[in-house]
């Protein structure tokens, strides 16, 4: 003898194809890890002294506000930066940056070290930032600052 059994499946009700829920599958941490170097003054092999010395408009010398850095980080990121950072004598090289406002370069090397700039901070700093990004070859951050740029211009 022989058993056969006839098995039919109907759905009801339709479900959207993915409406099954994804496994957890964590992302790839490199980019937070790298955001995590930010400033970090243990490893860093670069310090940019950013700012003039002095303010025309004030009456008293401000000194500059350092920041730490990482070569590898900004070979690809800034090239035009990294080539401002020639290993030194020691393990440590300070670079003084002084067409820049400390705040600016804030924002531009925290968005190298892949950080994000606010759309209010772009809106309020389009100008500088774009100059910024222009001169230390920030391209990602140039674009994305003139965008803003255009659309806050009225003609």
């Amino acid at each position: 003898g022989t058993l056969t059994i006839e098995v039919r499946i109907m759905n009801i009700t339709p479900t959207p194809v993915n409406s099954s829920p994804m496994p957890f599958i964590p992302e790839n941490p490199i980019c937070q890890n790298i955001l995590k170097q930010f400033m970090n003054q243990e490893s860093a092999d670069v310090i940019f002294e950013v700012g003039s010395g002095s303010d025309p408009r004030a009456t008293a010398r401000t000194s500059p506000t350092a920041f730490h850095a990482h070569r590898f980080v900004l070979q690809d990121g800034a090239p035009t930066l990294a080539e401002l950072c020639k290993p030194g004598e020691g393990d440590l090289t300070a670079v003084p940056i002084t067409d820049v406002k400390a705040d600016i370069f804030h924002h531009m090397l925290h968005y190298v070290y892949g950080g994000k700039v606010s759309d209010e901070e772009l809106n309020s700093n389009a100008k500088d930032l774009i100059d910024a990004a222009d001169k230390f070859g920030v391209v990602s951050l140039k674009l994305e600052a003139e965008a803003f740029y255009v659309k806050s211009t009225t003609l």
